[in-house]
């Protein structure tokens, strides 16, 4: 895959970040983009990448703007929702939230704009978003839409996966996983958008079906 284009990403930051907060007198929007990026290209991250950000965003741009209440508050809620990304820690989410809560605070925009944009971040914990929260369901959507990725594209992303996880024992991350995959399966449905339902929930149940068919087969020495 071709390196992203980070001039082309810092772009795209600084257009969301001046559509929200307006023409008041702020602070440059491009150091906030250059440290977005560093964190994105962090050596420890294998698939919470530029090149995830650059999907999420690309999704949102694409097939799922139209959905969107406030879309450049969801791109900026795209750029922070992993901004915080250490793989043996449980308060990504959250650490996440609380930058994006710090850095769009300092960068200019509204109140209600930064907590809304931290609302989403912390949103993708749980992937479960509200009947009524269109913002909310496309960010969801685009985080998961990975999950309906073809074939090829689905096993580089749950090996990717594995290498951020590279720490832990192996019958133990197939167990975790095991429990991420059933969790998933267990919602009603995976896309809350329109187009994600009709596009990617059929595929996406298929992957994470087969996926955790082949975790249990490999946990079972008989099989």
């Amino acid at each position: 895959m071709a390196d992203p284009d980070l001039d082309a990403l810092r772009s795209r930051f600084t257009r969301a970040l001046v559509a929200v907060r307006g023409d008041a007198p702020a602070p440059a929007p491009e150091p906030y983009a250059d440290n977005l990026l560093a964190r994105w290209r962090e050596p420890q991250r294998r698939y919470h990448t530029l090149a995830h950000l650059t999907a999420v965003l690309d999704h949102i741009d694409g097939p799922l703007e139209e959905y969107a209440g406030a879309p450049d508050l969801v791109r900026l809620a795209a750029w922070f929702h992993d901004a915080v990304y250490l793989p043996e820690r449980s308060e990504n989410e959250e650490r996440s939230a609380r930058l994006a809560e710090r850095a769009l605070a300092e960068a200019g925009l509204p109140e209600r704009a930064v907590a809304e944009v931290a609302r989403l971040v912390r949103l993708t914990e749980t992937h479960d978003p509200s009947d009524d929260d269109r913002d909310g369901q496309v960010l969801c959507d685009a985080d998961l839409a990975v999950l309906a990725a073809p074939p090829s594209a689905y096993a580089a992303y749950t090996a990717a996966v594995r290498e951020e996880y590279h720490f832990v024992p192996n019958d133990a991350f197939r167990s975790g996983r095991a429990a991420i995959l059933r969790q998933l399966l267990g919602l009603s449905r995976l896309f809350r958008t329109p187009y994600g339902r009709e596009h990617w929930e059929a595929t996406a149940r298929y992957n994470l079906a087969a996926e955790l068919e082949m975790l249990s087969t490999a946990a079972d020495p008989t099989a």
